[in-house]
């Protein structure tokens, strides 16, 4: 104690109220600091300098030039979407800072000038003397002097349920919650310096834009350049050509709206919304948007063990008795588990071993206790048995129960244990454990409680485990058809955490290494054997954060569970931080996700939701972008071969229509690909160099179809207007059909799509027969043979995508 005192420069009668001065202008006050936080305004108006939104807003513009209110409206929405979710998003992690000040204990009992006394918690400074004592918090980072039965609650900060007992020397963290005892702890760090503040500082940082963010910004910015110039070439070519300036501009312009993917933003908030409202029926809340994609790239899941994986209630499965009457009679009453309205309050060991002897009558009444501790690794209580007798009651560590056992209760039978009855108890306890259980010991005496826990009498064994939950196993069998490896990280001891592995089917053959070995690590020798570890054990939560961050430098798609403030770096940094939902508050604003059931099979059904919508976001983009590249082709090709142009501005903007509309949003809504989760996680841009291929092949065969029955219209002797709208109506049916070619092999096949096709061909329909419709359009009607042709040269987009489908994979 003097030796800890004197480091501090303090003593037992705590520091005067100079010296308290002194120190505060030295080390500052015990406050959690943070960024000024940005106005609401500003940061709703900083979500528009982003260059995808900027192209919109030119679209939207230039929509308004040609008259187009319908579609400038449209896209304006899908800004104002898209702003508003950045702008939420933003937000919420300046709300996971405030959430963390609210940790901040706001009184501190202190000893100052050799006087208890209430200060405010902020004033305490490195080497004041704290008063801790049940029901209350530690007002800062304490090392502890003087302790009694001290038992702390560090759930809020670590995520572990159980109270942890304290000695002299060891740590009391900030916002730690005494369960029982006293004690005086000296200050070791305050403020932005103590566990919490380091937190603080890492929440506060800029979250990382997702992988679905990275590339459908690089999409968009390669499109709208693609756009942009074919749309400034068409200009110049259309005037050489001397038609007129207005006319070539509006086309230009026209061309432009129809090129530039304004679709994308409302589709994506749509396709990721649903996927939202899907996940939350299945008890996933997903706070972030664009996180639902992230899960489907996943490649690695790393997991707590503890209510994730296992039931996180400890239950006994095995019994080893000499004496069964005694081991009940001590489960029973050496015990500090309570019941109330059935249910268990406690410890859980000691709940689990209450619940298992909850049959056993018995009343002798408790006259003493010798608590717990991380030495003995035992508990004694003594009852008074009769009048004259009293009986001590022990049990814990079974090894060292054993120790003090001189005698074997064999049912009534008093022996000596000589070595051949300890070797067979001892090999009892090794086959106990080697199943992952954590066993207890039992014994006894009568009389002679001077000494109460030496000379016992031995009675028997208790295995206990938290067992896997029922659906577990299955979740990990699906997650490894599916490609991603999922990581166990638990704070059980290695024996423990590598049966459970193996048992679920996580340990296969990967290695298993502790907290300590893993502390022992460099950089380098850590990322060296990072990808073959598959389970962590005896890990602090402190050290999830460097297991994510290289993760992540190899290359992975990361998603970490957890539910203590400890967590929250960890949850801040991964790709998607996933929280419990009996969590503390800041792992829930740092995290992407919230099981509601603590249910890792709910983290699996989220990533098929992920994957699901990942393709549909792939559906999307290969239908527009190959219709984009259709039209690009078809004008340029025309403009080359001295032919009219196949459509006017209005028809452009009609065709822009349709592939952002109906047909494309249904596309978002397609069922999950029957293979959805018996592939590997896709890791790369949205347009493979397969897609691509696929996207000019299908662009190549509209263009070529609807410039040869353009051309035949205007050389058979037909009027432009025909010929155009013949033309435009051929576009249309190709886009329909390239939509059908986009549904998925699904058992839950959406119906939507079929009535977007439908819908979208009856407008058609209705813009060639309607008279006032035909002026605005500037179309006529077409007989049953152009509606022949149309269709027989528009299914040839169906017989190109079956093809490559069987040769390009």
């Amino acid at each position: 104690m003097e030796d800890m005192l004197s480091k501090y420069n303090t003593s037992t009668q705590g520091l005067t109220a100079t010296e308290v001065q002194k120190r505060q202008e030295i080390y500052g006050l015990n406050e959690i600091e943070h960024e000024k936080p940005t106005p609401a305004i500003v940061l709703f108006l900083s979500q528009f300098i982003d260059i995808l939104i900027a192209l919109l807003i030119i679209a939207a513009v230039a929509s308004l030039l040609i008259g187009d209110v319908i579609d400038a409206g449209v896209i304006m929405l899908a800004v104002f979407l898209n702003t508003v979710l950045g702008f939420i998003q933003e937000y919420r992690s300046q709300r996971a800072v405030e959430s963390l000040k609210d940790l901040m204990v706001k009184k501190a009992i202190v000893k100052r000038d050799n006087t208890i006394k209430e200060v405010d918690a902020k004033t305490l400074t490195i080497g004041d003397v704290v008063v801790l004592e049940e029901g209350c918090k530690s007002p800062a980072d304490l090392v502890l002097v003087e302790a009694k039965n001290l038992t702390c609650d560090e759930s809020s900060l670590t995520g572990e349920s159980e109270a942890v007992r304290k000695e002299i020397s060891d740590e009391v963290y900030m916002d730690s919650n005494i369960i029982s005892g006293k004690a005086l702890g000296v200050v070791e760090q305050i403020g932005m310096k103590t566990q919490i503040g380091e937190i603080a500082k890492i929440i506060q940082q800029k979250d990382e834009p997702t992988p679905l963010e990275v590339r459908v910004t690089k999409l968009g910015k390669v499109l709208s350049a693609i756009a942009i110039i074919v749309c400034i070439a068409i200009f110049i070519l259309e005037l050489t050509k001397g038609v007129a300036l207005v006319e070539t501009f509006m086309t230009a312009v026209s061309l432009a709206v129809a090129a530039i993917p304004e679709g994308l933003p409302a589709v994506l908030t749509l396709t990721l919304a649903l996927g939202m409202s899907e996940m939350a029926s299945s008890n996933a809340i997903v706070k972030r948007l664009l996180s639902v994609e992230t899960l489907g790239s996943c490649t690695k899941i790393c997991s707590d063990k503890t209510g994730t994986l296992t039931e996180n209630k400890m239950t006994v499965v095995e019994s080893f008795y000499t004496n069964e009457d005694k081991t009940l009679l001590i489960s029973k009453l050496c015990n500090n588990a309570v019941t109330v309205d059935g249910e268990v309050i406690g410890d859980q060991t000691d709940g689990a071993i209450l619940k298992f002897a909850d049959d056993y009558e018995t009343t002798l009444e408790r006259i003493d206790e010798i608590p717990l501790d991380s030495n003995r690794k035992m508990m004694t209580t003594i009852h008074r048995l009769d009048d004259e007798n009293d009986i001590v009651l022990t049990k814990g560590a079974p090894e060292i129960v054993l120790d003090k056992c001189k005698y074997i209760d064999d049912d009534g039978n008093i022996q000596i244990i000589n070595q051949e009855i300890k070797e067979n108890i001892l090999e009892k306890i090794d086959e106990m454990s080697e199943k992952s259980l954590r066993v207890i010991g039992f014994a006894y005496k009568i009389n002679d409680t001077e000494i109460a826990e030496e000379n016992l009498t031995f009675t028997g064994l208790l295995g206990l485990i938290d067992p896997p939950k029922k659906n577990a196993k299955k979740a990990v069998d699906d997650c490894i058809k599916a490609g991603i490896d999922v990581i166990m990280i638990t704070g059980d001891h290695e024996r423990t955490a590598r049966a459970i592995a193996k048992n679920l089917g996580i340990l296969t053959t990967g290695r298993v290494i502790t907290g300590a070995e893993f502390e022992k690590l460099s950089n380098e020798e850590y990322l060296a054997i990072a990808e073959d570890i598959q389970v962590y054990a005896r890990v602090k939560p402190t050290q999830k954060m460097r297991i994510v961050e290289t993760l992540k430098d190899l290359g992975n798609i990361v998603a970490m569970t957890g539910d203590g403030v400890n967590d929250a770096p960890a949850l801040k940094k991964a790709s998607i931080g996933v929280a419990m939902g009996d969590g503390c508050d800041v792992a829930k604003e740092s995290a992407d996700m919230i099981l509601q059931d603590n249910d890792f099979s709910t983290i699996v059904k989220a990533i098929e939701e992920g994957r699901k919508i990942y393709d549909n976001i792939k559906r999307f983009v290969k239908f527009q972008v190959s219709t984009n590249v259709g039209a690009i082709l078809t004008i340029v090709g025309t403009s080359l071969l001295n032919l009219p142009l196949p459509f006017n501005p209005a028809q452009l903007l009609w065709l822009n229509i349709v592939m952002d509309g109906p047909p494309a949003q249904t596309l978002g809504m397609e069922g999950g690909e029957k293979d959805v989760m018996k592939r590997p996680p896709e890791t790369g841009d949205i347009l493979t160099k397969n897609t691509l291929l696929q996207i000019l092949i299908l662009g190549a065969v509209m263009a070529i179809g609807t410039i040869a029955v353009f051309g035949w219209q205007i050389y058979s002797g037909a009027t432009t207007k025909k010929a155009m709208t013949v033309a435009f109506t051929l576009f249309v049916v190709y886009q329909l059909f390239n939509a059908y070619n986009g549904k998925a092999n699904s058992d839950k096949s959406s119906k939507y799509l079929y009535l977007g096709i439908i819908l979208s061909f009856i407008l058609q329909l209705l813009i060639i027969y309607i008279p006032q419709l035909q002026m605005l359009f500037r179309t006529t009607a077409i007989g049953l043979v152009d509606w022949a042709i149309i269709i027989i040269v528009a299914s040839t987009i169906l017989m190109a995508q079956k093809i490559m489908n069987k040769v390009i994979k």
